[in-house]
């Protein structure tokens, strides 16, 4: 509904294997390099995280962990052994660099250290620069995929980004791109072209700048738009329009980050699919579903 030296001495050996009870493997000699695990959390649904990643979680000993994951996945980790590397409530971010030094920091420590990320790691998630600097250091590292929020987002709210009779194709993209950046890396003329789904990573506050690009692209003003924010989460809201109303929706409902965007005709399909959809919170924002309406007049099915 998103988003962030040197060389060590001796290795964990890559050929030991998990033993019977699933523990992770530790190295018996002192001088040993501990190991860095980059494991995506999904969408923040506790019940969504890998049976692996929940795993790895009770027998880190240390967590780096930003926003993302979800309140309640964070609050299940011992606050002991978690380390907050994200946006903090003075508006401060951690710097990315940090992050990555203290990864390394850690892991030479001899630690088994788990830097859980929302989502999938390699999905706007920086984990391809944690990879690569673990790599510098020499520091053994294992990624963990997560179910990313790009599709389990969308697909909570009823939305599947592909379809055989609206959708062959679909494209992620950021909106949130590196502030020393140029000009911008997302070509939304092409996009538009491609008769696809769309679906934006933290693109709420950017919205009226992509959503004019996209227009004057030539994509159609009446394309079906959603918003799901804090998709899974507890209090997941999900607010839909069209191209050509969808930013004054996100205003009048406050849709705020985290949250993605799904633009194409796959964004539609909610509408026929939300009388059955048993999603939590998976109703309109400011409309009743008709089970809910029999739930209040006595009649629950």
């Amino acid at each position: 509904m998103t988003e962030d030296d040197g060389r060590s001495d001796g290795f964990e050996d890559e050929t030991q294997t998990e033993g019977p009870e699933g523990e992770i493997p530790t190295d018996s000699h002192e001088e040993a390099t501990g190991k860095v695990y980059l494991v995506g959390s999904g969408p923040g649904d506790p019940e969504l995280l890998t049976v692996r990643a929940n795993r790895l979680l009770e027998a880190a000993d240390v967590v780096l962990h930003d926003k993302l994951p979800g309140p309640e996945i964070i609050e299940s980790i011992p606050e002991g052994k978690r380390e907050d590397v994200g946006k903090r409530a003075d508006g401060e971010w951690t710097p990315q660099e940090y992050t990555n030094r203290r990864l390394v920091e850690l892991a030479r420590e001899g630690k088994t250290v788990v830097r859980l990320k929302g989502g999938d790691p390699f999905v706007f998630g920086r984990g391809g620069e944690e990879l690569e600097h673990l790599a510098a250091a020499g520091v053994p590292v294992e990624v963990v995929p997560g179910v990313t929020s790009a599709i389990a987002g969308a697909g909570v709210a009823g939305i599947p980004v592909t379809h055989r009779d609206h959708a062959s194709s679909v494209s992620f993209v950021t909106g949130h791109e590196d502030p020393t950046k140029a000009d911008s890396a997302v070509d939304w003329e092409a996009l538009a072209a491609t008769g696809g789904t769309i679906v934006v990573l933290m693109g709420v506050g950017k919205l009226p700048e992509y959503v004019a690009e996209l227009r004057s692209a030539g994509m159609d003003s009446e394309t079906p738009v959603a918003l799901v924010e804090r998709a899974t989460w507890p209090d997941m809201r999900v607010a839909t329009g069209t191209l050509e109303t969808i930013v004054s929706v996100r205003d009048e409902a406050g849709i705020e980050p985290p949250a993605i965007t799904v633009i194409g005709e796959v964004a539609a399909s909610r509408d026929r699919v939300i009388d059955v959809l048993e999603n939590a919170n998976a109703a309109p924002i400011g409309a009743e579903t008709e089970r809910e309406r029999e739930r209040e007049g006595g009649t629950d099915r």
